[in-house]
């Protein structure tokens, strides 16, 4: 049985139909033939009827810029209608009681109208908005028992979508939750809709063809985006990608990630916008502002969605390059006194409608406390929120799972509550709230906030708190409300399926993500022109040596590391630009793993393109840098041979560790270890490949195409390569068009590549632009900005 808490004796809703004077409550009819849109200013709303096979409702379409409504067939949602300059317009009366109050009036601001309807929930439907969800990951399955329960016991509202891009599942997934949270509504407890979520899904890696399965528009990764040193791109990228996101019913991103990249070896830097503050700051801005705005209206409308900068701040200079979803690499360490850098990408970006906090706990050089904060993960860390809360008045959420503990919640899939083990979950919702943290993402249970509504009350009662448990709720529901007013969610929360088909991946945005790709893509060099302008008919009779390679994987929370194997680039691809195709042939043992490779006679090749991704030394779920059997800590690394930690660089006591029993620190150091990279296999396939032309007597060209996520040292291949082009996050289709010629490229790299290991243990984690670049054979220096055209290095 549902139970409701009141904050007050106050009457929520008069009930009933009565009609209040000046306005006039209709009964829907369907009307056929109405246009969704309008620009008749004149005239009435018109309604029709639209089902996409399991929920149906109706859509209401307002005369001129008027908004579009859509309610449930069984909401029992009526309409208020109004007169303005000679036109009908209609609104939702979703509390039933024939009166238009401001929340549901969509000509009051946003804000104004949350303000009015937080002051109307229950305190357990505040406690359910301060709820993100658990990642859902099949939208196929429909409202699921789970589902229900979380949204009716737990008051829940914001859900992760972590499916995958089908339309027709996410749309009908999304109606189906729509129409459970409109049945929901009572006298006592308003409406409020579902705030649908996703993790970035527009990247094209290697996803072969530009389009990779045409489910939704394929873009570079963050760093690409950056490689691209242009605003524009950011801008048609956010807009594009917005719109594809409302057409799958997300109203919210948990983008963009803008932690500075200081630390060339950290795990994320792929999602980063590198390491420059200018670049990333333009960059924030650009995203933010496409996000949060629909092209043809003044900021919101209905490709709007809202952005949610991340991680505050910032994640980047894990010690080490350790990253902070495990253990290995909770804290963060600024060495170089660079915190205000990082800081200020973030506070560039204050209208961005959310800010998620960091797991990492943040230490000075000196081991203590970043700010004279705590020794605590971001959302615990009163000095990191606090600065925060002084710059920004929209929502703060917790980034998944701060509120479970490594070592106190075995069940918890992610544990991840650094400096608060020793607390109880309930009083880690108690202290993050009390930092003016709004929001717990991972949370599908109620019980905890309403423990910690329980706290404040009586510290507050008590003397300690400035305000009671209700004012410190209402602000949190203001500002959690706002985001769904502000995406229009009170209006129009369904999707029509033939519509959201008709956007998602749509040619003119699957053809913007490519021409963005390509824009993307650095040539780090290219002797003799060996990359030079061509067309495609000149490689139609060619033959093409790709190699083969494996790459072990990482074991980590999932599961064992994936061992993948075959060719650097995909060859279908390759096909359709080549006559021939070639690759190694291989040896496999009984279970089926690749011994030894054997490249072909190369007597007829024309070209060879080896493709090879940045050295694999560890995984963001892998607890990587840290052998928790032996206890052993091992260095990331950026070349693909092994790295033993032995210079004099590196550091023997590290600046992070653990407080042990007898009050002395823990020491991370790596000194004397080597790193673990799962595939070194593409540095064989390339000096395989070289042995290969060398053997044959002819002056074939080595291309080779790196697909990185980081920085790379490249002094295992660069001397031997007659060019190389690097793509961040883009298909292998964008990177062979390059590679041969049909695309000039005009990228520049976002973060420096070092020169060795040894540049890399010198630099500083929290500063950027600190490590001495690699110098190639042609005394091109690598660093933050270089790359190449046909004709030479690219001017600023």
């Amino acid at each position: 049985m549902m139970t409701t808490r009141r904050r007050d004796g106050r009457s929520r809703y008069v009930t009933g139909t009565a009609a209040v004077a000046g306005l006039a409550l209709l009964a829907l009819t369907a009307c056929s033939g109405a246009d969704e849109s309008s620009d008749d200013t004149s005239g009435s709303y018109t309604t029709r009827e639209v089902t996409d096979g399991k929920t149906t409702f109706t859509v209401v379409t307002n005369p001129g810029d008027g908004p579009v409504l859509s309610y449930g067939a069984d909401s029992g949602i009526e309409l208020i209608e109004q007169e303005i300059d000679g036109a009908t317009y209609a609104f939702k009366d979703m509390n039933g009681d024939g009166e238009l109050a401001v929340w549901e009036d969509w000509r009051e601001d946003p804000e104004v109208r949350a303000a009015d309807l937080a002051a109307q929930l229950s305190t357990e439907q505040i406690a359910g908005l301060m709820l993100f969800s658990s990642h859902e990951r099949s939208p196929a399955d429909g409202l699921t028992d789970a589902q229900q329960e979380y949204m009716s016991e737990s008051r829940l509202r914001n859900v992760l979508n972590a499916g995958p891009n089908d339309v027709d599942a996410n749309v009908t997934w999304a109606n189906q939750l729509q129409a459970y949270a409109e049945e929901l509504a009572t006298d006592d407890e308003p409406y409020v809709p579902v705030n649908f979520s996703s993790d970035p899904r527009s990247t094209a890696e290697s996803g072969g063809n530009y389009n990779a399965s045409g489910d939704i528009s394929r873009w570079p990764s963050n760093l690409g985006l950056a490689a691209t040193f242009d605003t524009e791109t950011m801008s048609e990228f956010a807009t594009t990608v917005s719109a594809e996101y409302r057409a799958l019913g997300i109203g919210t991103a948990l983008s963009p990630q803008i932690d500075l990249a200081t630390d060339p070896r950290w795990l994320r830097v792929d999602g980063t916008f590198g390491e420059n503050v200018e670049l990333a700051s333009e960059m924030a801005k650009a995203y933010v502002e496409g996000f949060q705005s629909t092209p043809g209206e003044d900021g919101w409308g209905s490709e709007s969605v809202n952005a949610m900068i991340k991680h505050w701040a910032g994640d980047g200079p894990g010690e080490g390059g350790r990253e902070s979803h495990t253990e290995a690499g909770k804290y963060g360490v600024y060495p170089g006194d660079n915190f205000d850098a990082h800081a200020e990408v973030f506070l560039g970006v204050m209208d961005s409608a959310a800010v998620m906090t960091a797991y990492s706990v943040a230490l000075d050089g000196e081991g203590q406390p970043l700010l004279g904060g705590d020794r605590m993960g971001s959302a615990y860390d009163s000095a990191r929120t606090g600065l925060l809360r002084e710059n920004f008045t929209g929502v703060v959420v917790t980034d998944w799972g701060v509120t479970a503990g490594g070592t106190t919640d075995p069940d918890a899939l992610i544990g991840t509550s650094w400096g608060a083990d020793d607390l109880t979950v309930e009083e880690r919702h108690y202290a993050i709230l009390k930092n003016g943290v709004d929001m717990f993402g991972g949370n599908n249970a109620v019980a905890p906030v309403l423990a910690a509504y329980d706290m404040w009350q009586a510290d507050f009662e008590a003397g300690v708190n400035d305000v009671d448990a209700d004012t410190r709720f209402a602000e949190t529901a203001t500002r959690v409300l706002t985001m769904l007013f502000q995406a229009g969610l009170y209006e129009d929360a369904f999707l029509d399926l033939e519509e959201s088909q008709a956007v998602v991946a749509s040619q003119d945005k699957l053809d913007a993500g490519y021409r963005a790709q390509l824009d993307s893509i650095v040539m780090l060099k290219n002797d003799g022109e060996t990359v030079a302008e061509s067309d495609a008919a000149a490689w139609k009779d060619k033959t093409v040596y790709i190699p083969r390679n494996y790459d072990t994987g990482q074991a980590g929370l999932f599961g064992p590391g994936e061992y993948t194997e075959g060719p650097g680039l995909t060859v279908e691809v390759a096909e359709q630009y080549f006559g021939t195709v070639v690759t190694d042939e291989a040896v496999e043992d009984a279970d089926g793993k690749v011994t030894s490779y054997t490249a072909p006679d190369l007597a007829d090749v024309d070209l060879v393109l080896v493709g090879m991704d940045s050295p694999n030394s560890g995984a963001v779920f892998a607890n990587s840098g840290h052998d928790t059997e032996t206890g052993e800590w091992y260095p990331l690394s950026l070349q693909y041979r092994p790295y033993t930690a032995d210079g004099e660089h590196v550091r023997r006591t590290s600046i992070s560790g653990d407080i042990l029993p007898d009050g002395t620190q823990e020491n991370r150091s790596y000194f004397g270890n080597t790193s673990r990279t799962a595939n070194e296999s593409d540095l064989d396939a390339f000096e395989r490949a070289v042995a290969a032309v060398e053997a044959s007597g002819e002056d074939i060209p080595v291309v080779t195409v790196l697909r990185a996520k980081n920085p790379t040292v490249p002094a295992e291949f660069e001397a031997a390569s007659d060019a190389i082009v690097v793509g961040f996050g883009v298909s292998d289709q964008a990177l062979i068009e390059t590679a041969i010629g049909l695309n000039e490229p005009q990228g520049r790299l976002p973060i420096g590549f070092p020169a060795s290991m040894d540049a890399v243990e010198k630099q500083l984690e929290d500063v950027q632009e600190d490590t001495e670049p690699y110098v190639d054979s042609a005394g091109n220096a690598y660093l933050f900005g270089f790359g190449l055209s046909w004709s030479g290095v690219i001017a600023d």
